[in-house]
């Protein structure tokens, strides 16, 4: 397996892990996520109020939804794929980033840094990705002929 691919396929496993993580407790749990998200002395999603279960557990379902695209994208390292895959995070983590970062009033500083920080990971690490997926190296695997092609 070539450098880029196994990157690839880590940072997709990565991204869908902590992210599947997150959905499964935010529709499983909603208000255990909501009081106690990322830990019960430092909660971040609570100093956002009000509570509202149905919108935890849809975002839950939403996120396990583009976590399943993470996997696929992951298992196949298909170009099209792959590349799909990262903007649909991006699609969710950028904005997420964005809000977060301009409602942090409620925040004591260290976690107001804290939470960014790992906020701007979220972006970070599907932008690495998304370049390496730009380079000309062979990353991807070779093409099954398919059976239904004309000749």
């Amino acid at each position: 397996m070539t450098n880029a691919r196994f990157w690839l396929r880590a940072g997709l496993v990565a991204l869908a892990a902590a992210q599947g993580l997150v959905g499964a407790v935010q529709l499983l749990l909603p208000k255990a996520f909501y009081e106690d998200f990322p830990s019960r002395t430092h909660p971040w999603v609570s100093l956002l109020p009000p509570y509202n279960e149905h919108l935890m557990r849809d975002v839950g379902a939403l996120t396990l939804a583009y976590v399943l695209v993470l996997g696929v994208a992951a298992v196949t390292l298909e170009p099209t794929m792959v590349r799909t895959a990262l903007a649909a995070n991006l699609v969710f983590t950028v904005p997420h980033l964005v809000f977060h970062s301009s409602h942090l009033d409620h925040f004591p500083t260290a976690q107001a840094v804290t939470q960014t920080i790992a906020l701007a990971l979220t972006v970070a690490l599907p932008c690495a990705l998304l370049c390496i997926t730009q380079r000309s190296a062979p990353w991807t695997l070779p093409r099954r002929p398919s059976r239904y092609r004309r000749n």
